[in-house]
């Protein structure tokens, strides 16, 4: 994990309401399923990670309990010991449809016109910014994503090839901000009815390729319309839907 992005995976965990155990337990799930606490790493102390949600310790150890009890996590004891990654589990597609319908069209062209503004800018100065080992870490996250065989590796090599972009716009708020966003929105872009990984993995290609060419207006653009695009797809899925339950 690089200096940007290590240094603000504990930003993307940390929330707005304190006291919400819930809260806690599915950004730390959000988390390991983003590769940002990878399977078998061990957690930040106790302490750290309630400081980094800005939560009490004791709503921190209910929400790790939780999180033990879905053996997501394991607890270590001993000189070495503390809790470990066992694995994320997959949401089910009808626990994902059943957060997309939560959500109402208005707040679903409000994160897109959000998630347009940050892409754009952040491969805008990605093409400007951006070192080998960037244009090398992207082009990992588009052959993970030839390779994924599950909905999960898709959506994980998804949301780390817009991670990097941002890393590579060398942006401290940018990358925390595509970091919320994926947390948010990326698993529901992968949901079955609005799956397109061919087209994903093209679009990827040509925004790699604007980065490497140093064409930052192209970069943005390609980004914004990638963007835009998939989060067009899941209001024309929650329209279906709700035009389904009214029939």
């Amino acid at each position: 994990m690089n200096d940007t992005l290590a240094l603000h995976s504990g930003s993307f965990i940390r929330i707005r309401q304190e006291g919400r155990t819930e809260e806690v337990v599915r950004r730390l799930m959000e988390a390991i399923d983003l590769g940002l606490f990878a399977e078998g790493q061990q957690l930040p102390s106790e302490t750290e990670l309630a400081t980094q949600f800005g939560v009490a310790t004791v709503t921190l150890r209910e929400a790790l309990a939780h999180l033990r009890q879905q053996g997501a996590i394991e607890t270590r004891r001993g000189r070495n010991g503390g809790s470990f990654v066992r694995y994320a589990e997959e949401q089910p597609a009808a626990a994902l449809l059943k957060r997309l319908q939560e959500l109402s069209t208005l707040e679903l062209r409000d994160l897109s016109d959000e998630h347009t503004a940050i892409s754009g800018m952040a491969a805008r100065l990605a093409a400007k910014r951006a070192a080998p080992e960037h244009h090398q870490q992207l082009a990992h996250y588009i052959q993970a994503l030839s390779k994924a065989s599950s909905r999960r590796e898709r959506r994980r090599a998804d949301a780390r090839f817009h991670i990097e972009v941002a890393v590579a716009s060398q942006s401290v708020r940018l990358t925390h901000a595509e970091i919320r966003l994926q947390a948010e929105l990326g698993e529901l872009l992968w949901l079955p009815q609005a799956l397109t990984p061919d087209i994903i993995r093209s679009e990827h290609e040509a925004i790699h390729e604007a980065i490497v060419s140093g064409d930052s207006n192209l970069a943005g653009a390609l980004a914004e319309a990638h963007v835009s695009r998939g989060i067009k797809k899941l209001i024309n899925l929650k329209l279906e839907l709700v035009s389904k339950q009214g029939e």
